[in-house]
């Protein structure tokens, strides 16, 4: 399919279902780890995902090869990937799902940090300065709100790691010699490496499983092959078609989602200062990742 130089219709809607699957994504990984312990649920579901992706490879006849050059990005990428997967699962199992997406949907911020001092071309305007600082103000202030019962303050730093390391390895994505390979292979990459650093941190959380039930295998599979191997392949193919400016402009949509979906499915309490650290987060990504339009010459 050709690049686009905008976005359509097609586009909206598949970027608005990407960001309902996150918020899901969340809900999914809070109910599962009552039967999994939480880092061994991560390193299942990338074990199960090397599968997965390495069968879709086959598929549409893709070599799985590892260009030269790329190795220790690959390696390096997969290891930031493990971290960011062990602090989201732990967050989830000490805190809400609405306090661990507002924290953990800030990636865009932390991106937009790290973008200024390594990549020359993607510095911080005023405008993006703005919105820094009043999503980081949202940040502070969902961290530092020890008013909610459910929330645990370990739970929101490990979401607040988890973010930024989602951001080191979407700009490991860009920056480093793994720019150069297929996303398929990126996303290999990340599982095949991950998955065993998982599952050996795991012997240190405590026993492996829980009390398990049917709806724990069903979200375990639902995290392999939905979220992991045909959720991330779709995002990745979106972020292939579409303008970046374009998909980035959707990322407001999955803290406001996973708030939503906490409440409605789990029941949580949605007070108003998390409604006002939301509405600062969603703000600030919003500026971060607007177009900064450009004075026409006289």
């Amino acid at each position: 399919m050709e690049r686009k130089s905008q976005l359509d219709l097609f586009g909206a809607a598949g970027l608005t279902g990407m960001a309902l699957l996150l918020a899901l994504n969340q809900v999914v990984i809070k109910v599962t780890n009552d039967g999994f312990q939480p880092v061994f649920f991560a390193g299942l579901r990338s074990l199960g995902a090397v599968v997965c992706i390495w069968l879709w490879l086959k598929y549409r006849g893709i070599p799985l090869r590892f260009a030269p050059g790329t190795r220790l990005a690959g390696l390096i990428t997969g290891c930031i990937f493990a971290a960011e997967f062990l602090c989201l699962f732990v967050a989830l199992d000490l805190t809400t799902v609405g306090r661990s997406g507002v924290i953990f949907y800030t990636m865009p911020v932390w991106m937009a940090l790290m973008s200024h001092f390594i990549l020359p071309d993607d510095r911080i305007s005023p405008q993006k300065a703005l919105g820094l600082a009043i999503a980081v103000v949202g940040v502070g202030w969902a961290i530092l709100d020890r008013g909610d019962a459910a929330g645990n303050l370990w739970g929101d730093l490990a979401a607040l790691g988890a973010a930024i390391g989602w951001a080191a390895t979407a700009m490991m994505a860009k920056a480093s010699p793994l720019s150069r390979v297929r996303p398929e292979i990126q996303l290999f990459w990340q599982v095949a490496v991950s998955a065993p650093l998982l599952l050996i941190a795991a012997l240190f959380f405590g026993p492996l499983v829980r009390e398990l039930a049917p709806i724990h295998y069903a979200g375990l599979a639902f995290q392999i092959v939905i979220v992991v191997t045909a959720g991330f392949i779709f995002w990745l193919w979106l972020l292939s078609i579409y303008p970046g400016s374009s998909v980035a402009s959707f990322a407001f949509l999955s803290p406001v989602l996973t708030v939503g979906l906490g409440w409605l499915l789990l029941g949580e309490e949605v007070g108003p200062k998390l409604l006002g650290a939301l509405g600062c987060v969603a703000v600030g990504i919003i500026l971060i990742n607007r177009p900064v339009r450009s004075r026409k010459r006289s």
